[in-house]
C-alpha cells in the first residue's frame, strides 16, 4: 500500500512539474495595436548647416514590449514621422528618455505579465516564468534589495544584446547619432563593438550610438541614483562623465538625476562638450505639478540653495538642469527627454524641454508621443 501512495504520488508530481515546464516555456504572441501617432511640439531656431537635437518623448506601454520587434516598429514610426518633416540629416543627434531600454526586461514574457494589475504582480509572474533564470540571478544579486536586483538581472545578457540590436538598428536605418535612453545592466561594458554585461552591481546607463548602428565610447553609468533606486542600482564612482565626438559636435550625457550637479557641467566643460543630453524619467502620475521633493536622500551640492517644496517638479527639473546656461555650462545646447506612458499601476510625468542661449522652450502638453526640435 505504501509503494503504491509513493508511486501515485511521484507521478503526480511528474506530471505537475512537467505541465508547470510546458507552462512556463509557452511564450504566445497575440496581435497587438499600437498608437504610432507623434506630434511636433517644440520646433526651434533655423536649419543650417549645423545639424540639430531631436528628442523624442514616447508613449509606452507594457505591451509595446513584448518582442523588441515591436518596439522596433514603434520608435521607427516616430523617426518616420520626424524624417517625413525633415527633421533628421547626417548631423542630426536624436535623444531618448531613462529606461527606454530597462523594461526590456519584459521582452518575450507571458500574456499573464502584460495583464497584470501591478507592477509588483507583474514582476511575480516574471520570476515564476523564469525560474532557473530568476533563482541564478537572486543567487548572485547584489544590494539591500535582492528581488529586485534579481529581476532586472535574470535577463541581462539578452537585455544587453536586444537593446544594441534595436537602438543601434535605429541609428544605421535613419543615418542618425543616437543617444539611446538608458537601460539597467550588471557592470556594462563595450568590448570590440559589442556591448556586454559583468557580474558585478547594476547601473542605470547610457550608450551612444553612431550612424552605422556602432557604440561611441564606454556606456556612460549614472552617478548619482534617486534615493528610491539606491538599494538596486548602484551609483558610478570610479568612472568618471564620457564626452564623444558627433558630426554635430562634442557630445556629453547626464542620466537623470545627474543634470542636478553644477559640478558635473563642469566636469563636460573640461572636455570641451558642446551639446548636453538629458535622458530622464518621472515616476507617478501628476507628479510633474506636485511639489519637488529635493535631493531624495543625495547630498544637495553647496551650491543649490533651492529647497525641497519651493518649487514644482518640472520647475525645479528646469532650474536645476543647467544646459546652455552660461556660465554654469559652456554648452551651446541640450535637451531633457523624458519616458511617458504607463506601467501597470506606475504612471509618469515629466514634460521634455529643450535649452538654448539661457532659455528653456518646452511643450506643456503631457499627453501623447512628442517631437523637440532644436535646430543648432
Amino acid at each position: 500500500m505504501r509503494k503504491l501512495l509513493y508511486l501515485t504520488f511521484s507521478m503526480a508530481l511528474i506530471a505537475a512539474l512537467t505541465t508547470y515546464a510546458m507552462w512556463a516555456a509557452d511564450r504566445p504572441v497575440g496581435h497587438y495595436l499600437s498608437d504610432l501617432r507623434i506630434d511636433l511640439a517644440v520646433d526651434q531656431g533655423t536649419p543650417a548647416d549645423h545639424g540639430n537635437l531631436l528628442g523624442i518623448q514616447p508613449e509606452l506601454f507594457p505591451t509595446d514590449y513584448q518582442s523588441s520587434e515591436r518596439l522596433h516598429r514603434k520608435l521607427a514610426a516616430y523617426l518616420q514621422k520626424a524624417q517625413e518633416q525633415g527633421l533628421l540629416n547626417e548631423k542630426t543627434i536624436v535623444v531618448l528618455p531613462e529606461h527606454i531600454g530597462t523594461w526590456l526586461m519584459v521582452s518575450g514574457e507571458k500574456d499573464e505579465l502584460y495583464q497584470a494589475n501591478t507592477l509588483k504582480d507583474a514582476m511575480n509572474w516574471l520570476a515564476v516564468s523564469n525560474p532557473l533564470k530568476f533563482a541564478r540571478a537572486l543567487i548572485a544579486a547584489k544590494g539591500e534589495n535582492r528581488v529586485d536586483d534579481a529581476h532586472l538581472r535574470m535577463k541581462a545578457k539578452g537585455m544587453a544584446k536586444d537593446y544594441q540590436a534595436l537602438f543601434g538598428g535605429l541609428a544605421k536605418e535613419f543615418r542618425v547619432t543616437l543617444v539611446a535612453g538608458s537601460i539597467v545592466l550588471p557592470e556594462p561594458s563595450v568590448i570590440d563593438g559589442t556591448l556586454k554585461i559583468g557580474r558585478g552591481a547594476l547601473f542605470n546607463s547610457s550608450v551612444v550610438f553612431d550612424r552605422d548602428g556602432l557604440p561611441i565610447g564606454q556606456p556612460q553609468r549614472q552617478m548619482h541614483p534617486i534615493f528610491d533606486q539606491s538599494d538596486v542600482i548602484a551609483a558610478n564612482g570610479e568612472h568618471d562623465l564620457n564626452v564623444v565626438d558627433t558630426p554635430a559636435g562634442r557630445l556629453g550625457v547626464l542620466i537623470g538625476s545627474d543634470s542636478w550637479y553644477p559640478d558635473n557641467y563642469r566636469k563636460l566643460d573640461s572636455q570641451g562638450a558642446q551639446l548636453i543630453a538629458v535622458p530622464a524619467y518621472v515616476a507617478g502620475r501628476g507628479a510633474w505639478d506636485k511639489p519637488w521633493r529635493g535631493y531624495k536622500g543625495l547630498t544637495t551640492p553647496s551650491s543649490i540653495s533651492l529647497k525641497a517644496g519651493e518649487l514644482s517638479e518640472g520647475q525645479a527639473w528646469q532650474r536645476l538642469t543647467l544646459t546652455a546656461q552660461p556660465p554654469s555650462s559652456q554648452a551651446i545646447a541640450g535637451m531633457s527627454v523624458f519616458l511617458r506612458g504607463q506601467f501597470w499601476d506606475k504612471g509618469s510625468a515629466g514634460q521634455s524641454f529643450l535649452s538654448s542661449n539661457g532659455q528653456h522652450f518646452a511643450d506643456g502638453n503631457a499627453h501623447g508621443a512628442r517631437l523637440l526640435n532644436l535646430w543648432l
